[in-house]
């Protein structure tokens, strides 16, 4: 039960009833008796300024970020920590005591954690990584890839222009491949990740070749609608070991929940189960 000492937070997004967010945050809330309360906030691109300027002001200690916010609340904030910055997105509002804004990027964290729990032997150290797709998904997934130690990060996209330009912003070991390659550029490769919205229901699949990437690396997707895409189906099929996406959600709620709130929250299957009923 609320009372005037509650904490609040939410997620910003146009629209934003499509969010899982309050689900998966509302089952933490609940299962720690937490005095809090997490809030879905429809806000239109052009109020974004005015509602952020408001969280303070409305007691809130934070919201998470989705589209088409994460790169336009960049210049409102009053802080924004140097790995949002290289990605150039924001999924994460810290309010501070003093009411100043601090604005994460947790995504990176979500990916690289979801893909160690998910394929426990996977080291970064095994081989290149391929990563298809060039946009906000695809640069955080290569920030976190790079920071881990991936030694080649094989970029591809339908326009190169967009890889290109996610090369040269992000910088370290990125080979960018032209999109009409994209199969012989799995070969000897370790771990696949697609950051497209390719294979994600009521958009077509992606189209791409397995033959060529070892039976031994891991294939992974962001996207967790469906939870196993046609790629990971494909994958798993012949062999692959697969990760689905739905753990990079879960994940990377993990450390603004912990500002908020104050208590670590679990990733556990009873978790998992609850997300995923909300269909």
């Amino acid at each position: 039960m609320l009372t005037g000492k509650a904490r609040l937070a939410g997620v910003i997004g146009w629209p934003v009833g499509h969010s899982r967010s309050p689900r998966l945050h509302g089952y933490w809330l609940e299962k720690m008796g937490i005095d809090g309360a997490y809030l879905p906030l429809a806000v239109a691109p052009d109020d974004l300024a005015e509602a952020v300027r408001a969280l303070p002001k409305l007691g809130f200690r934070g919201v998470n970020l989705t589209i088409p916010h994460k790169e336009a609340v960049i210049p409102l904030l009053d802080v924004v920590d140097s790995l949002a910055a290289r990605i150039g997105a924001v999924n994460t509002l810290i309010i501070n005591e003093d009411g100043t804004i601090e604005g994460r990027n947790t995504d990176a964290f979500g990916f690289l954690e979801n893909v160690r729990r998910g394929a426990p032997l996977w080291q970064p150290s095994q081989g290149p990584a391929v990563v298809i797709g060039a946009g906000g998904a695809a640069r955080a997934v290569i920030a976190a890839l790079s920071d881990a130690g991936v030694g080649e990060l094989r970029l591809v996209n339908r326009s190169r222009d967009r890889a290109e330009r996610l090369a040269q912003d992000l910088g370290g070991p990125i080979v960018v491949g032209d999109w009409d390659s994209r199969a012989a550029l799995l070969d000897g490769a370790a771990l696949l990740v697609n950051t497209t919205s390719l294979g994600m229901a009521g958009q077509p699949p992606l189209d791409l070749d397995l033959a060529a990437l070892p039976v031994s690396a891991i294939v992974t997707d962001i996207v967790y609608v469906p939870l196993e895409t046609p790629l990971l189906a494909l994958a798993r099929q012949r062999g692959n070991r697969t990760v689905d996406g739905l753990g990079m959600l879960l994940w990377q709620a993990v450390p603004g929940f912990s500002a908020w709130f104050g208590q670590q929250p679990e990733v556990t299957d009873a978790l998992r189960a609850f997300v995923l009923s909300d269909r």
